[in-house]
């Protein structure tokens, strides 16, 4: 896996489109705000009326850049998370896919695969990367080698848990994906010129989107409008980096358990 797919998750994803988080010297929240959750509990933000409560405006006097600013701060303060989607591989010229469970420990689990040359799963836990990959993924990872010798792996790891150690030059890129500092990256600085758009619903949960333009490039994200204002999705219709990146599971624990059954040690075969 190359490091560029996970440089394009987050910097074409988000700081690419200027969708940064909070400015460097103060609050995000403007004078006289507070943030969606506070205004939960304030009991001066209680409804009467249920057609008072059905007209409240999501993030109600804030701007587009404001609620970006607030978005990004809580998805980037959340423990876990989990992030499926699709985004560009810039040195194949394939398509990465991701469906990756990551914490600030540095455990993950989930799923890398690129187009059509197959797939590995992956868990991360403490200093041990575990992988099982697929016939397809080994052997579009060992194109141009002898024959004999990809058969060789094939037979020997295809479909077969392996481990590593992490913090290996074979591991590096991988488990770098398992980086949930490494991944959300410079997503804390900066700021946003979003515009709001209309309220929605994503996947059942009540949504606000954004919008927001770098030339040709268009970037599309959805906000939780109720609890924290997390980050749910981001899509990018940037000619160069096309790609969407759906958020989930925020603060809940990563199934980042030792693999059962055959585990076949990379590093003792040297």
């Amino acid at each position: 896996m190359r490091r560029t797919a996970l440089a394009a998750l987050c910097l074409v994803a988000v700081t690419g489109a200027g969708l940064t988080g909070c400015q460097s010297g103060g609050d995000t929240a403007s004078a006289g705000s507070q943030p969606a959750s506070e205004q939960a509990k304030d009991p001066k933000n209680s409804k009467d009326s249920k057609d008072t409560k059905d007209t409240k405006e999501p993030f109600a006097g804030l701007s587009g850049g404001e609620i970006t600013e607030r978005a990004l701060a809580a998805t980037t303060g959340a423990p876990s998370l989990r992030f499926t989607g699709e985004i560009p591989d810039e040195e194949s010229g394939g398509t990465l896919r991701l469906d990756l469970a990551l914490d600030k420990k540095g455990d993950c689990a989930g799923t890398l695969g690129l187009g059509d040359e197959g797939e590995v799963e992956l868990i991360k836990t403490g200093g041990t990367l575990y992988a099982k990959y697929d016939e397809a993924f080994l052997r579009a990872q060992s194109e141009g080698e002898p024959q004999a010798d990809v058969d060789a792996v094939v037979e020997m790891m295809a479909g077969t848990w392996t481990k590593m150690a992490a913090t290996g030059a074979d591991a590096e890129d991988i488990a770098g994906f398992c980086d949930l500092d490494e991944v959300l990256g410079d997503a804390g600085d900066g700021s946003s010129d979003a515009t709001r758009g209309k309220a929605t619903t994503l996947d059942g949960t009540p949504a606000l989107t954004l919008t927001e333009q770098d030339g040709k490039d268009r970037y599309t994200f959805y906000v939780a409008t109720e609890g924290e204002p997390y980050l749910l999705r981001l899509e990018s219709t940037s000619a160069a980096d096309p790609g969407t990146i759906t958020f989930t599971d925020f603060g809940k624990p990563v199934p980042a358990g030792k693999p059962e059954g055959e585990i076949l040690d990379l590093d003792a075969l040297g």
